[in-house]
């Protein structure tokens, strides 16, 4: 390892070897002593999670990770940390997990976890290699498109109500056309009014763009976000039924609530409303995305932070 990072590995002359190897590696790669501090992590790593070298060196890593333990519960590390377990019996694990990025939002990568032994066979530290899984498609090259086409928003770079409307209706014609099922997601940032009174304008843009890349980040590459209104957007999901779409939305409702900004000394969470509807032969665009509105509204009556498929009385 480099000589600047503390490390409880001896070095030797190949390190310099292993320094350009570990530098020039696509996958991320953090090293982390017994105490789950981070002792070394690789350019890419740093690329991933927006933060400096200097921002993780020396601190605990489960400020940083939250790791999907079963499909519909989502918990942060601290509650089963599966680099403690690595470092108390030895067995390499395998995970998804999501990784918290600078700018708040979550996204999903695979990561495997491998003890580290000194020549006594003792295990001295824990490394953690991980690969994205966010969507590939090109999203800068579609952002072009949509800009020239005044179809952008250009805040969070993503379609704006004019292109999720076009959207939303060329979906209705596929599914009267081909019976493709979809459904919708009504997502309403809870309290926003109340973070902009707090923390301003600009904080409240931040935490737009924290949600809308949380939720980008961990749905299909063929599927869609955009921003409906200020602090209001919608997705459009494919061949769903109310099941998925009910287990889509709550995991995307859960990664937001584990999203948050740090602004300055304030650590900002923000939560979500969802009102998420499957399309009928008799939708047009707006009956579509009118019911999954009031589905929203509701969710937010109940208590908000909650998904809503059905008015209930």
């Amino acid at each position: 390892m480099s000589k600047d990072v503390a490390s409880p590995l001896k070095e030797s002359p190949a390190d310099s070897f292993y320094d350009k190897l570990l530098n020039n590696l696509q996958e991320g790669i953090n090293l982390l002593d017994p105490n789950l501090r981070v002792l070394y992590a690789n350019p890419a790593s740093l690329q991933l999670t927006g933060h400096s070298l200097t921002e993780v060196l020396g601190k605990p890593c489960m400020k940083n990770v939250l790791l999907d333990l079963d499909v519909s519960e989502i918990r942060p590390c601290r509650s089963s940390c599966p680099v403690a377990q690595v470092l108390k019996d030895g067995k390499v694990q395998d995970l998804e997990a999501y990784l918290h990025h600078k700018e708040g939002y979550r996204f999903p990568v695979q990561m495997r976890i491998i003890p580290i032994r000194n020549q006594k066979g003792e295990i001295i530290a824990a490394l953690e290699t991980f690969q994205e899984k966010s969507p590939k498609l090109s999203v800068p090259h579609r952002g072009e498109i949509l800009h020239r086409m005044g179809l952008l928003d250009p805040l969070i770079s993503l379609g704006n109500r004019r292109y999720l409307e076009m959207h939303v209706s060329s979906r209705l014609d596929e599914m009267k056309r081909y019976r493709m099922s979809f459904g919708v997601l009504f997502i309403t940032i809870d309290r926003f009014e109340d973070i902009t009174d707090a923390y301003g304008n600009v904080v409240g843009d931040k935490v737009i763009k924290m949600v809308s890349r949380t939720i980008t980040n961990n749905i299909r590459f063929f599927e869609v976000v955009g921003r409906w209104n200020v602090s209001e957007l919608l997705a459009v999901l494919l061949n769903v039924n109310e099941d998925r779409l009910d287990m889509i939305a709550n995991k995307l409702r859960l990664l937001v609530e584990k999203s948050t900004l740090r602004e300055d000394e304030a650590l900002i969470r923000s939560t979500v409303s969802i009102g998420a509807t499957l399309a009928q032969i008799t939708d047009t665009t707006m009956s579509l995305v009118e019911r999954a509105r009031k589905l929203a509204e509701h969710a937010q009556w109940l208590g908000t932070n909650k998904v809503c498929l059905k008015l209930e009385p």
